[in-house]
């Protein structure tokens, strides 16, 4: 793959038009997560990215 094509792919994700999508898109993250982290990237005062890092830990009496 070219490295414009990279580039184009990487743009062509929409980004959130408001306040309020990407407030929803983190409330969105943050929902289900038991045991995890929700991380806001910003950059010149604008949200860039949301990661959502989830875990999963089992009950030791489940182990066989």
């Amino acid at each position: 793959m070219k490295p414009d094509s990279i580039m184009a792919n990487r743009h062509a994700q929409a980004e959130p038009e408001s306040g309020d999508e990407i407030l929803r898109r983190i409330a969105n993250a943050i929902s289900g997560v038991r045991f995890g982290s929700v991380e806001v990237v910003i950059q010149d005062s604008r949200v860039v990215q949301i990661e959502r890092k989830e875990k999963f830990r089992f009950d030791k009496a489940g182990r066989g």
